[in-house]
């Protein structure tokens, strides 16, 4: 997970508040006085010698008390903080301490309180740690002390930023960011979903017991021990609890559904009318490839019962400025299963991709889980319990997001200069108030007071004012529902059939996904899955009166109503964030960001292939293909145009590249430079529009610019209102293309190194803390965002898996990254090599524990010894 929305300057601060050893002001206003005093000695009868004796001393004491000081405490250097170098540089207890040539560099045996029977961990040769426990209260236990040893800083870490406290630890550049994860309510969903797990007393048995085994790697902590993190920012871990558990469900909540465009659309709707906004901005694309198609008989639902909209759309008339950070669109994944008849092996194969930030440490952890009833491998989050994606001896499941707009926003009328109350229904209804208290390093602490409305809370204010005035926004978002995702992946990791799969979704609410589902015994299945009002058309498209009782969420869509596919004709099920349904599903859906190229691209390849041929090494193909079905698309109609209105078009080099490419992001490749380049200039001039400093707005999206190119662009739009002539599309094209040669040629300047698609699309791995020297910079790899291979700067496959379904299960899998979280630790990155080139390991699914020349290393927890 990455933080995105801080856009300032990406390294690290630490502010002169540790004065551990003395005062600073104090120190020097001492050192001053002492050196007053002697100099004054020149009006006393003393030995000459002797005084300077006493000025040579003073001078050292202050040499030294200075060097006590700055040894001790955090200076900034050149506007550059650095940590107390004392601490820090200490062979003994500094950042040496965290330089190992063992990838597990853990005592064979521990003694542990809270164990009640002794607890197995074998490591194999990919460094993942196999538990086995005789109960799952030990199991997890052992796996929040284990996944504490590898990967403390990073789960720590991610709650400051979940709950809107990075400020503690790197000052008054991260407020901004602080401010907005208070506003959303990320504390108040993260409790929602707490009071829920807390009402299961099963799973929050779990909890406490993955909270004891966190804090007793904590409690034995020394300085030296700390992860470098730590003694870079200069400060120490906090006890873990469960609502730090909670916190990390409800930073995943939001990075898969904290993305939506009403502000942006309302604003287009009021500047373009009716008409053409819906050429812009269609709910359905014209091609849609959807997950769950409307079955040949249609919807077999029972009592569907639609909601009716307000005969007139009513939403906010005024113009918004500006709007929120929000996470990356492109975040998604792709999944798909193959039925065993399409397979060589006659198993089923499931495959997965999740498409996240790329970070270090890596966001996924590797592990297998072994206890009675309870047998799973797979990709766990760092702070929670149990597998999110993986398989067990007889299941297997994934995930892809969605992609619909789960949060809205409603216009609110304050009745009182205090906002005390506000209007809603004709009535006054009260608001309640939160002071959010947060500490800033290095300044004073700031208080911010988030009201609260039955909508939600007001995130936007005086802080984020519109051009007609100050409004107030309350946000409605799904991640303010109480969570029970918790639970639907506990039973998800113990299911053993597909009847257990869909008891385990019952639980599953948000964030809404596709979940793809293998099982030894034949079966595939996907499945829409994720609380859904029952919306009426284009509600919530738009920023909506929070006065207006019609404008509220109506009821959810009942759970078994949601599209699914189970063991479909075609033979496979797929999913790549595309549309869920087509139009004909009963049931209103708004779409936030769906892809419209890796889902046709998958299924297409899936198509092709006959009966009884499908293997585990062409799904790992599959998810390396880097085609493009965006450039395949509009480039011939680019070409084509250029050749109609520039006659000596066909000597350019460039245009010659482009003309042969056969629309693969290789790495090596020029011609998807150029194309992107000169794509986004095009879309820069065409849609400058959208470029209105006065207001928020987003350019339609790439398949209906395309689709626009082909069936005719509304003709105002057209023509570029920054110059005096009228441009024809041809022109916009033609002005697209002088304009990416011009940016290639300063990209040739500025950078030392050859103009191909690696180095210009420089994917870098970073560091949760943005600093470069433990990141993996400039990785040369495939793929771009419309590929299967949906590899970008910083974003992309955050982890790969295919598992072929035979018994017991066979798995490879990948992450980009490695399985420790320590940078001086060789598995801190040791797979990037092998995520890169789309190579992957083995997973060894023990299920119990094996004395093997695949087990290089052993560790044993057991009971606290008497």
């Amino acid at each position: 997970m990455s933080i995105k929305a801080i856009k300032y300057k990406t390294i690290i601060w630490v502010h002169l508040d540790n004065m551990s050893i003395y005062d600073h002001k104090s120190l020097y206003n001492s050192i001053g006085i002492c050196i007053k005093k002697v100099l004054s000695f020149r009006h006393v009868n003393i030995d000459y010698k002797f005084r300077m004796r006493i000025i040579k001393f003073l001078i050292t004491l202050s040499i030294t008390l200075g060097l006590i000081y700055t040894l001790n405490n955090q200076l900034v250097i050149n506007n550059q903080p650095i940590p107390p170098l004392g601490k820090f540089l200490d062979p003994f207890q500094g950042f040496w301490q965290n330089a190992t040539s063992d990838p597990v560099p853990y005592s064979s045996e521990e003694g542990l309180e809270g164990l009640t029977a002794p607890v197995k961990i074998q490591y194999d040769s990919a460094f993942v740690p196999h538990i086995f426990a005789k109960n799952k209260e030990d199991l997890f236990f052992a796996q929040g002390f284990i996944i504490a040893q590898h990967r403390l800083w990073q789960m720590d870490f991610q709650t400051y930023a979940a709950s809107g406290r990075i400020s503690e630890l790197i000052g008054k550049q991260a407020l901004q960011f602080d401010q907005l994860q208070r506003r959303k309510g990320m504390v108040y969903g993260a409790e929602k979903a707490l009071e829920a797990m807390a009402n299961d007393p099963e799973l929050y048995a779990y909890i406490l017991k993955y909270t004891e085994g966190v804090n007793s790697y904590i409690d034995g902590l020394k300085y030296k021990d700390l992860p470098v993190e730590y003694k870079l920012l200069d400060y120490t871990p906090e006890p873990w609890t469960p609502l730090k558990s909670a916190l990390l469900l409800q930073y995943m909540i939001d990075n898969l559904t904290g993305w939506d465009q009403d502000i942006e659309k309302t604003n287009a709707y009021n500047l373009f009318g009716e008409e053409i906004f819906n050429q812009l901005y269609p709910n359905y694309s014209a091609d849609i490839d959807p997950i769950a198609p409307t079955p040949d008989d249609g919807w077999k639902f029972d009592s569907v019962k639609t909601t009716k909209g307000p005969d007139s759309l009513i939403f906010n008339k005024d113009f918004v400025s500006s709007t929120t950070d929000m996470p990356d669109p492109d975040n998604g994944s792709n999944n798909w299963v193959v039925a065993g008849w399409k397979t060589k092996s006659g198993n089923p194969i499931l495959s997965s991709d999740m498409h996240l930030g790329l970070n270090l440490p890596s966001l996924w952890f590797l592990i297998e889980l072994s206890a009675p009833d309870y047998n799973t491998m797979g990709f766990a989050l760092a702070g929670n319990v149990g597998v999110v994606a993986g398989f067990n001896q007889y299941n297997a499941w994934a995930f892809t997001d969605v992609s619909r707009d789960e949060r809205d926003w409603y216009k609110i009328t304050f009745t009182d200069d205090n906002k005390e109350e506000y209007l809603f229904d004709g009535t006054n209804i009260k608001t309640s108030k939160v002071v959010e208290e947060i500490k800033v390093r290095g300044a004073e602490t700031v208080y911010d007071t988030v009201i609260y409305t039955h909508h939600g809370p007001i995130v936007y204010d005086e802080s984020f004012p519109s051009s007609e005035g100050t409004d107030y926004y309350a946000l409605k978002w799904i991640g303010h529902y109480p969570s029970r995702v918790q639970k639907a992946l506990i039973e998800l990791n113990r299911s053993k059939n597909y009847t257990d799969y869909l008891k385990a979704l019952e639980n599953w609410d948000a964030p809404a996904q596709h979940v793809a589902f293998a099982s030894v015994s034949g079966d595939i299945a996907i499945r829409v899955q994720g609380l859904w009002p029952n919306k009426w058309k284009n509600q919530g498209l738009f920023i909506m009166d929070g006065s207006q009782k019609s404008m509220e969420w109506p009821e959810f869509i009942p759970t078994d109503h949601y599209a699914f596919q189970h063991n479909p004709d075609r033979g496979f099920i797929s999913s790549a964030n595309q549309h869920s349904v087509d139009q004909n599903y009963p049931y209103w859906q708004g779409w936030a960001s769906p892809d419209n190229y890796r889902g046709r691209r998958i299924n297409s390849i899936l198509s092709e292939y006959d009966s009884a041929s499908i293997t585990s090494k062409h799904m790992m193909e599959l998810q390396q293909d880097d085609y493009g079905i965006l450039p395949s698309e509009v480039l011939p109609l680019l070409l084509d145009s250029m050749r109609n209105v520039r006659s000596d078009i066909a000597t350019d080099s460039i245009f010659t590249s482009l003309s042969s490419w056969d629309y693969h992001y290789n790495a090596d490749y020029f011609a998807p430079v150029a194309f992107l380049s000169w794509w986004r200039n095009i879309k820069s001039l065409l849609w400058d529009e959208m470029r209105d400093e006065e207001i928020a707005l987003n350019s339609p999206t790439d398949y209906q610019t395309i689709y626009l190119f082909k069936n005719g662009i509304p003709s105002d739009l057209v023509d570029n209102k920054n110059t005096a002539m009228s441009e024809t599309l041809n022109d916009i094209i033609s002005m697209g293309y002088d304009s990416m040669k011009h940016d290639l040629q300063i990209w040739n300047k500025k950078n030392k190194k050859e103009l191909n698609w690696g180095n210009y699309k420089s994917t870098s791995i970073i560091h949760l803390a943005r600093i470069p020297a433990l990141s993996t910079m400039n990785i040369h790899v495939n793929g771009e965002d419309d590929a299967v291979n949906s590899t970008k700067r910083n974003h992309g496959p955050s982890q790969r898996i295919v598992v072929e379904m035979s018994n017991p299960p066979q798995a490879w899998a990948v992450i980009p990254g490695g399985q420790s979280g320590n940078p001086g630790n060789p598995a801190y990155d040791n797979m990037i090599e092998a995520w890169r080139e789309g190579s992957y390991l083995k997973m060894h699914f023990l299920q119990e524990p094996v004395d093997s020349n695949i087990i290089l290393l052993n560790q044993t927890l057991s009971p606290d010894k008497q």
